[in-house]
């Protein structure tokens, strides 16, 4: 059996070419954008931010901002991709409606209007379902098996089917599951060396030097921001799509249970 659907491989080299580009743009947004001389006191970035300027702060983060921001924008781009191919998945309407309308269709002996519908929804759910439904009409007008084996037929077309279409679904995720924890230990790291910059500035003879201990304390804050807020986009989403994907992957084994229900009744 082999999958019908036609966006299934649109994303499969997406992870490999979005990387990096997303880590060129992060560097380029860090040293060009909020690196600009403008935003800082005298035009030069070894000085404090402009009152207010939001992107000369960002630049005092130290370097492990731009990787953050990578991250950050990773997160968002990879959810949006997921969030697009899902609901590509899900076809037209509501699942559950396409489920009970193929159920009514076999009950009325109407294996063919119950293929038609799986057609209009299209996506990998009515996909699954169509090849299930088709293994029905075969196994009906095949006279050597017995009921057991066309029972089991249909079966093991909806699990290979399923196979078939489920890693399209769950493509990427890991991604987001990776970039939760890890944006986290990024952060760290970043708080680690701008509280290091903080403390050597306490350590100056003499008098502290303001600049410097301001400037540890904001690289520091700064990553500590980023960090936990990359990790936390990437958890909801991450749980969102597992979700979304559960139900889906709910919704097809209760279309093959009642398709192998409905054959065995009707074939008694």
């Amino acid at each position: 059996m082999k999958s019908k659907n036609g966006f299934k491989g649109a994303f499969a080299g997406f992870a490999t070419i979005a990387i990096p580009i997303i880590f060129a743009v992060g560097f380029a947004l860090y040293f060009f954008v909020m690196g600009n001389p403008e935003n800082f006191q005298g035009n030069n970035t070894h000085n404090m931010p402009k009152p207010g300027n939001f992107l000369g702060i960002i630049y005092k983060g130290g370097i492990i901002v731009p990787i953050l921001m990578s991250v950050l924008m990773m997160v968002i781009t990879f959810s949006i991709e997921r969030f697009i191919t899902l609901n590509k998945a899900k076809g037209k309407g509501s699942i559950s409606s396409l489920v009970l309308r193929v159920y009514q269709k076999l009950s009325q002996k109407d294996i063919d209007a119950s293929i038609k519908e799986c057609d209009n929804q299209k996506g990998s759910v009515a996909n699954v379902i169509k090849a299930g439904l088709e293994k029905y009409k075969e196994v009906s007008a095949d006279k050597v098996m017995n009921k057991d084996q066309k029972i089991t037929a249909i079966k093991q077309e909806f699990e290979e089917a399923t196979s078939l279409e489920l890693p399209m679904l769950e493509q990427n995720l890991v991604i987001l599951a990776t970039l939760a924890p890890l944006s986290t230990l990024i952060g760290l790291l970043g708080t680690v060396l701008g509280m290091i910059k903080a403390f050597s500035a306490l350590a100056t003879a003499g008098a502290p030097d303001a600049v410097a201990l301001s400037t540890g304390i904001s690289e520091a804050l700064i990553n500590t921001a980023f960090g936990i807020g990359s990790s936390a986009l990437a958890i909801i989403f991450y749980s969102y799509f597992t979700t979304k994907i559960d139900k889906m992957t709910y919704s097809i084994d209760e279309a093959g249970v009642a398709i192998v229900q409905n054959f065995a009744a009707h074939n008694s």
